[in-house]
């Protein structure tokens, strides 16, 4: 007879399979997958790193204690699984002037503040903003993001030695071929070891990432931000920190978005942005730039090394840090020209290229094109994904309005004793369509009965209303009387609210 089950074990042997442990230890095959996908991510974060310290004019350590911390620290509270979030160069242009300007102890209380801020607009559901992001707007956003990560290694590849340009090619080829060979490692780490291993045998004098700066030797000390605690501080920091807040946001959730649709799985947004936040605090008490989810280093972990889970972006984190301090002379030597084309394919892969075909442009409304190229102008023109999607979304909304705006019609019939007349108005009623609607009526030749029927119409703002008060009191000058009816139960709540009180004078 067999003894009894603890209850611990009897609940476990009523949960499905797999329930209970973490999704990362479903299978080796996952296991060995997250490994290796968070290794050769860390490995392309050093040089990215490395530059956004350059832009925010700060020590190269500040740029890679920021990537480390925000990638442990939002594998824990984030939202999105298995994305990248480290320093970026969006958020380093952001900071950049205040660390100029004032010193690097304002820049970290800026970290902070910014996390802080990014929480509080976390909690109050800043995150279901993205309902008003068009398509349009985020194949913008992708295409831009490519762009900007394929500009970003041209500087990598003028005037350097000859010996740069076979590398690139060489470490393409490899990243395209050797997955028909094997998928178990990942093509970018055998391309980078591999090349790595021919140039420092072969003595070939390249661009390393050791020329990119001094890698650091120890982990980062928490500490406070050497700055007075003084409201003359708070109102130099905070008008940075409200900024970075709102790009580092706005980066994290479009791209959680991009992976929610390649990995066909939903992600908590609300709970993203407030990971953000509490990543970026914690990164500022490390005296680190902080950061947001970044767009090129979350491709090659979820698309090119087919990672899926938060163990990816933890060891990410974890193994930047083991390679700079415990491998830093190895990981010096690692040519640039590999890690370019790293990039490079990242680039290729995210552009979406369907958007561009000529068959897609011809189908596609001319509007909608429109914000793409828009979206992307901005966002190469500014080298900011905060502006490009702003104005992206802002170029939908007034081509949406104008659209909307002519499907409101007004069709008048005179009753046959040509003693009342009827007006049926159609469409929505709001700000951009009710301006024509006050010149569609015929004041001076209707009789003295007018009926204006909306039940086939919607009225949505106070515009709408101030125009209908407009129609009723013109006609009301020339001695004539005015019915509205057909008013659905939202549009006779606003219109009884407002009615008679917008102008004053009515």
């Amino acid at each position: 007879m067999s003894s009894p089950l603890s209850p611990a074990a009897a609940l476990r042997a009523r949960l499905p399979k797999g329930v209970g442990r973490p999704d990362w230890l479903a299978s080796p095959k996952v296991f060995r997958t997250e490994v290796l996908a968070g290794l050769v991510v860390a490995l392309a974060l050093i040089p990215e790193a490395i530059s956004f310290s350059i832009i925010a004019d700060v020590d190269p350590s500040v740029g890679l204690f920021a990537s480390f911390t925000m990638a442990v620290v939002i594998s824990f509270v984030g939202g999105r699984k298995a994305m990248i979030s480290a320093a970026t160069g969006a958020i380093a242009l952001v900071i950049a002037p205040l660390n100029r300007e004032h010193g690097f102890g304002y820049l970290v209380a800026a970290v902070i503040l910014g996390g802080i801020f990014q929480v509080v607009l976390g909690a109050l559901g800043v995150a279901k903003l993205m309902r008003f992001v068009p398509r349009s707007v985020m194949v913008g956003f992708v295409n831009a993001l490519a762009i900007l990560v394929f500009m970003a290694q041209v500087p990598e590849m003028h005037d350097v030695p000859w010996p740069v340009y076979p590398l690139i090619v060489a470490g393409l080829a490899l990243m395209v071929f050797f997955p028909r060979v094997t998928k178990v490692i990942p093509a970018p780490l055998v391309a980078i070891v591999t090349l790595t291993v021919i140039t420092v045998a072969a003595g070939i004098a390249v661009p390393t990432v050791g020329d990119k700066g001094e890698l650091p030797s120890s982990l980062p000390v928490p500490g406070l931000p050497d700055v007075p605690f003084t409201l003359d501080t708070l109102t130099t920091v905070a008008p940075y920190a409200f900024a970075f807040a709102l790009v580092g946001l706005m980066e994290s959730l479009m791209t959680a978005k991009l992976v929610d649709d390649i990995t066909d799985t939903h992600s908590g947004k609300t709970r993203e942005s407030v990971g953000q936040g509490i990543a970026n605090i914690v990164t500022g008490f490390f005296g680190g730039m902080g950061g947001c989810a970044m767009i090129g280093q979350t491709m090659i972990n979820v698309r090119n090394s087919g990672a899926r889970t938060r163990l990816s972006t933890f060891l990410a984190g974890a193994f930047l840090m083991v390679l700079c301090i415990v491998f830093g002379p190895v990981v010096s030597d690692i040519p640039m020209a590999v890690l370019v084309a790293v990039m490079v394919l990242v680039a290729v892969g995210t552009f979406d290229w369907h958007s561009v075909h000529p068959a897609t442009l011809r189908r596609m409304p001319v509007g909608e094109t429109l914000v793409m190229v828009v979206t992307v102008g901005c966002v190469v023109a500014t080298h900011n994904l905060a502006v490009g999607v702003i104005v992206g979304t802002l170029t939908a909304m007034v081509i949406f309005a104008r659209r909307v705006a002519h499907l409101a019609r007004v069709s008048g019939v005179l009753a046959p004793d040509g003693d009342q007349v009827v007006y049926a108005v159609t469409g929505e009623l709001f700000f951009a369509s009710s301006n024509d609607l006050v010149s569609q009526f015929d004041y001076a030749n209707d009789p003295d009965d007018v009926v204006i029927d909306l039940s086939d119409a919607h009225v949505w703002d106070a515009s709408s209303v101030a125009a209908l008060d407009a129609i009723e009191h013109k006609y009301r000058q020339r001695g004539k009387k005015v019915t509205i009816v057909g008013l659905n139960q939202p549009s006779a709540a606003i219109h009884d609210k407002l009615a008679g009180q917008l102008t004053g004078g009515h």
